[in-house]
Order: structure tokens, then C-alpha cells, then sequence
């Protein structure tokens, strides 16, 4: 397994709208996977590979149930949450405005990097307010909202005036780390796709699988806020079928009853039935069912109640498309600490691999 690849995508910065590091790593890494590489007005990276052999009737839509598709599309995103800088006070604080969905709690005492135009510069992110020596004890109930949290550099007020400005952007700083069986980092939400998008065509280029199909797999901006980049991606595209490649939850954790769980971390990749924003093609479920039952690949069907992911764009996209999602569990989500299960990773990239080179 390429931890390396997930290590270097989890800890380059690229929040919503600021992906163009993220991409350009990716650039290096799917050079010979691909016939072109292009990258969109957006941002998205559109990579695209022709058929490779099989007995697929090209030209004929699968939408229609005949023959193959003409397109197959992995929509994988590249951002993350962070912040913007929103102001910077006379003292010389930094405060910052979210891009992507955060819990305050998990914000507390957080090493961050702050992205300005002439490098990356550390930085400590608390909340505005009375440390635990001096407070009382209602202060202390008291969860801040993101506005109320700060940024600061250890810089003088002149120093920041020169180096930062409104629109620099903040990441968590945190390294990827391995522990038992599993990968920690910041970020897997969703550079764990991103790997699945190349590993998953490299595994496919190695074995010399046929695919009847033009495969397009977009690395996508935005999704953190919206699904943006997947519309435009895939309103472009246009595909047949559409995969949405993400993480989802897995509250195997003490506290959340079994049946919140979504997924359970070992058990395998999660087959996405539906979530807040689209709901999977049942046809295109059950032959992805059969095609990992067929290879022993594990897998367990998912639901979420909230959220959504690229899938739903691709779904919705022009005259719209079969989707369906493949996912892979993750505790402690939108976090620093987001935990995945290597095997369940494997799995992921089995499925896939398997999916381009017999549904086409």
C-alpha cells in the first residue's frame, strides 16, 4: 500500500477555492495513467483515459441497460475544511472565517499553518476568552462559535502587517501517522479519495485490465462548500456512470449506539446506498454487490442521514446519470485525528479497479 502518496496528499495544504497545490502534486502522480490532463476554469483536474480492449458496445448509454457505458466517471475531491483569514487586529491576531463544516470543540489549542503569499508560517488557534486559571466556572461551560477564534503567529503587529492578508488561508498542522492497523491524519476527508483515484487506475494500468469505456477520473474543488466542482465537472463530462468517491463515518466508537454506526471500521469498503444529497441507483448497487461478492472483496452497505458528496453531481448533471458511492469509513471525521482501517482502504481500491475493468 502507497502510504507514502496518502501522506504527502493529507498534509499539502488546500482548502476550498485553494486546491492548486494539492493538483499539482496529483499532476506528477498520474503522468502515463492518463491520454490528457486538463485542468477546468474552476480548478478541477479532468483526467481522462480511452478504452483499453474489452467487448463493450461503444457509444451505447447504460442508462438505456445495454451494452456499456460510454463514460465512467470518479469524482474525487480535493479540498479540505480550513479557514480564511477574515481581519487581522491591531495586535496583530489573526481571525478567521470557515470554509467547510467544523464543531467548535474540536477546535480548541489546534497547531495550524497559515498560507500566505511568500510561504507557510505556524501558528496557534484558540478562542477568544478567559484561560481555565482565571475563569469561572459558566465560562467554562461555554463552546465558542468559529468567529471566535483566533490565529496567532507569535509575529509582531508589524510583522503580520507585512507577511499575512484578508484572504491567506489556515490548515490544521498535523502529520499523518500510523498506529496498529490503522492511518491517522487530518484531511483524509478527501485526499483518501484522491489516492483511490490514482491507485485505483495504477492497479488497473499494472494488471492490464481491459475497459470498454473512456474512464474519467475528476479531482474536484469545492466540495467542502457545496459540491461545486463536481456540477461543473461533470455537467462536461457528462457521464454514463458516476462514482462517488469519499469517506463517510464509522461511530464503531464508544458512545453512539449501533445502530448510528454507519460504518465499522475493518468490515470493509462502504457500499453508499444514500445520504443528504442523492440517493444511489439501485441497479448500479447491486452489480458493484456482485462484482465484490464475485472477488471476496469486503464490503458492508451504508447509509447517512446528513451530508452529501460528488456523487449527487454527477447523478444531476445534464440529462443525469447512474451513481452510486464508494466509500470508506472514518472515525473522528472533520477532526485532526480522522482514523481510516487500511484494510477497508484496500477494499476500497479492489472495488474500484475491479468496477472500471467489468462494468464497462
Amino acid at each position: 500500500m502507497n502510504v507514502d502518496l496518502l501522506k504527502r496528499l493529507c498534509e499539502t495544504p488546500g482548502v476550498p477555492g485553494r486546491e492548486e497545490r494539492v493538483r499539482a502534486l496529483i499532476e506528477r502522480e498520474v503522468k502515463g495513467l492518463f491520454d490528457s490532463v486538463e485542468t477546468d476554469a474552476m480548478g478541477n483536474l479532468i483526467c481522462r483515459r480511452s478504452p483499453r480492449g474489452g467487448k463493450g458496445a461503444k457509444g451505447r448509454r447504460a442508462a438505456s441497460g445495454k451494452g456499456s457505458p460510454r463514460v465512467m466517471m470518479q469524482l474525487c475531491h480535493m479540498d479540505e475544511i480550513g479557514f480564511y483569514v477574515s481581519s487581522i487586529d491591531e495586535k496583530g491576531f489573526l481571525w478567521v472565517n470557515p470554509a467547510g463544516g467544523f464543531d467548535p470543540r474540536n477546535l480548541f489549542s489546534r497547531r495550524v499553518l497559515v498560507c500566505a503569499q511568500d510561504g507557510d508560517y505556524r501558528g496557534v488557534m484558540n478562542p477568544g476568552g478567559r484561560p481555565v486559571h482565571i475563569s469561572s466556572a459558566e465560562d467554562r461551560k461555554k463552546i465558542p462559535e468559529p468567529k471566535e477564534f483566533f490565529v496567532d503567529t507569535g509575529m509582531t503587529p508589524q510583522q503580520v502587517g507585512r507577511k499575512f492578508r484578508i484572504g491567506d488561508y489556515v490548515v490544521m498542522d498535523e502529520p499523518l501517522i500510523e498506529i496498529g492497523g490503522k492511518i491517522v491524519s487530518k484531511a483524509l476527508d478527501n485526499r483518501v479519495a484522491c489516492w483511490l483515484g490514482i491507485e485505483s487506475v495504477r492497479a488497473l494500468d499494472k494488471a492490464g485490465l481491459p475497459h470498454a469505456c473512456e474512464i474519467v477520473v475528476a479531482f474536484t474543488v469545492q466540495e467542502e462548500v457545496g459540491l461545486r466542482g463536481a456540477k461543473t465537472a461533470s455537467f462536461a463530462v457528462r457521464p454514463d456512470i458516476g462514482l462517488g468517491i469519499d469517506v463517510t463515518l464509522s461511530c464503531d466508537t464508544p458512545g453512539v449506539p449501533a445502530a448510528e454506526a454507519v460504518t465499522t471500521h475493518g468490515k470493509g469498503f462502504g457500499l453508499h446506498v444514500k445520504d443528504g444529497s442523492f440517493i444511489s441507483d439501485h441497479e448500479l448497487l447491486d452489480a458493484v454487490e456482485k462484482i465484490a461478492k464475485k472477488r471476496r472483496i469486503p464490503y458492508q452497505r451504508t447509509i447517512l442521514a446528513a451530508g452529501g458528496q460528488d456523487g449527487a453531481a454527477a447523478q444531476q448533471a445534464a440529462a443525469g446519470a447512474k451513481a452510486v458511492g464508494i466509500t470508506v469509513g472514518t472515525r473522528y471525521i472533520h477532526t485532526v485525528t480522522e482514523m481510516i482501517d487500511k484494510k477497508d482502504l484496500q477494499a476500497a481500491c479492489d472495488v474500484l479497479t475491479a468496477v472500471m475493468s467489468e462494468l464497462s
